[in-house]
């Protein structure tokens, strides 16, 4: 009985894979924090999740709910605005991008701790155990 991998591994390949993209985007951010005139970068993360496949398609149940952007829908780094704007035009702030990046960080293990999970019961069953 052949059973894929996407029903095994479900939407947390994608997930590994855009977490690790998103603390890209918040690492090179903080790296950034001094740069005049850069402005951070992030990525609408559920956007993302669910035009790679994880959460499937947008459904509406009235005519006037909103469309599903679709230049967002691919996970496209978007612009942040910042709560307080810096007089050399940079948009980094430096406290929520290090709150952002630790949560992302821990979302990303407790995902790994998933699969490992995983792995590890398809193991088991491949042994007989």
């Amino acid at each position: 009985m052949p059973t894929s991998w996407n029903r095994i591994l479900g939407v947390h390949e994608q997930a590994l894979n855009l977490y690790a993209r998103r603390a890209r985007l918040l690492a090179e951010n903080l790296a950034n924090a001094d740069t005049p005139h850069y402005k951070a970068r992030d990525i609408d993360f559920r956007q993302a999740l669910a035009a790679a496949g994880g959460g499937g398609p947008l459904k509406t149940s009235h005519a006037r709910h909103l469309q599903p952007d679709a230049a967002r829908a691919g996970g496209e780094p978007l612009y942040r605005v910042p709560l307080q704007p810096s007089l050399d035009g940079n948009t980094v702030e430096t406290q929520f991008e290090k709150s952002e990046f630790m949560e992302n960080a821990l979302r990303y293990q407790a995902t790994l701790r998933f699969l490992n999970g995983t792995f590890r019961g398809l193991k088991t069953a491949l042994r007989g155990e």
